[in-house]
Order: structure tokens, then sequence, then C-alpha cells
């Protein structure tokens, strides 16, 4: 009989140290979550709450009172919101039909939005540049401004070169653009939790703002600083 009473102890003490083990279990789960909420989530990260300084651009192009890298990363943002369907394609004029486009669209867009023209930009400089872009024989402003390897040639010639590297993430900022070995975006002000921006582009999957920088190889990445401007 004693022993009977014994097990029975021994079984009810068990019980109640395996309550309290998954007890404080639970609570360091739920703790952990109150204290980092953000850690385990798929929301983006600002530059403020990562505590990374936004840069601004000090002109103003299109005089509409936002600087020129809000402007490119808000009308990069603006032109997917249209869901254009992927569509490469040659046009007598140059500009796809409304509703079809490919990456390149993306970057003309933001550019428009913040007041340049970058059709006339790139086909001025491949007229009076004509060697700089050996890849091509013989220029075509129908087509020249949304080629990947136009638009690289263009801004290593006119824009502020900067890292490819992400060691720094305030090195990288809205409306930057970030040329791939066959494909182009915009910098978004939105973050993941490592501080490297989304990009806002356009590829066969359809035009997003994504979380997948590190997808494609990096060859160059830019800042708009109207160096064209001052020539």
């Amino acid at each position: 009989m004693m022993r009977t009473k014994s097990s029975k102890k021994t079984s009810i003490v068990c019980i109640i140290l395996v309550i309290l083990v998954i007890t404080l279990i639970l609570s360091y789960i739920l703790y952990s979550k109150k204290i980092t909420p953000k850690l385990h989530s798929p929301i983006p990260f600002t530059a403020t709450e990562l505590h990374i300084k936004e840069i601004k651009s000090s002109h103003d192009e299109d005089k509409d009172g936002i600087d020129d890298y809000t402007d490119l990363f808000e009308g990069a943002k603006s032109y997917i919101t249209t869901k254009p369907i992927y569509k490469s394609a040659y046009y007598e004029g140059g500009y796809p039909k409304k509703g079809y486009g490919v990456c390149t669209d993306v970057i003309w867009n933001a550019f428009e939005n913040a007041g340049y023209h970058l059709k006339d930009m790139v086909d001025k400089d491949i007229k009076e540049n004509l060697d700089s872009y050996n890849m091509i024989d013989k220029p075509d402003p129908n087509i020249d401004f949304r080629r990947v390897k136009n638009l690289k040639v263009f801004f290593d010639r006119n824009a502020e070169i900067l890292t490819t590297d992400f060691s720094n993430p305030e090195e990288w900022q809205a409306g930057d653009i970030v040329v791939f070995t066959k494909h182009i975006a915009i910098c978004s002000d939105k973050r993941n939790k490592d501080g490297i921006p989304f990009i806002i582009h356009h590829n066969g999957s359809g035009a997003k703002e994504a979380n997948n920088i590190d997808n494609y190889e990096i060859v160059g990445h830019y800042r708009w600083t109207q160096k064209i401007n001052k020539k």
C-alpha cells in the first residue's frame, strides 16, 4: 500500500514539473515575440526604424516640392501599380503601348515623375558620344533608351557611381538605380531587417516592389545627381 501511494506522489510531481517546464517555454516564446515583434515579420522596415540616415536630393527638377530621389522611387512605385503586362517589343516612337512594358520602362517612368525625359537624355548622349556605346552600330531612338546595356553606359557617364557592396546599408537609398546583368530596378524606401532596400522592378513574373535584390547579379549602382546638366 505504501508503494502505491509513493508511486502516485511521484507521478503527480512529474506532471507538475512537466507543466512548469511547458509554461516556462511558452512564456519565453511569448516574451521574445513581444520584445522583437518584427524580427520574424514579413512587414518591411523603414530607414528610421533601423536608425539609417535617409539622404534626400538637394534638387527638385519638376518644382513640385518633392526632391528628385523621392520623386524617382514614387514614380517607379506609381508605375507598377498600373500592373503592366510584361512584353518585350519594338515600338515606333520608342514608348510601349499602354498597359505593356519591361524592366526599363520602370526607369523612364520614374524619371518622368521627377521631371526628366530619360529618352531624350539617352538619345542625346548616344548621338554625341557614340564611341562610349560600343554595343551600338547605329543609334535607334525607337529602342535605345529601353535597353539595359545602354542605360548602364548612360548612368556610368552621367550619374554618381556607388558601391555594389551591402556592408553599409546607408549607402543604399530610395531612388537609387540598380543595374543587373540583364535587368534594372529602382530602390524602394522599404528595407529588410538587414537594412537592404527592396527594389521596384518589372520582370517576367510581374511588376512589383520586393525584397529580392540579391536574386540578381549587380553590375552597377547609381544615384541621379544631374551630372548631365553640368557638362
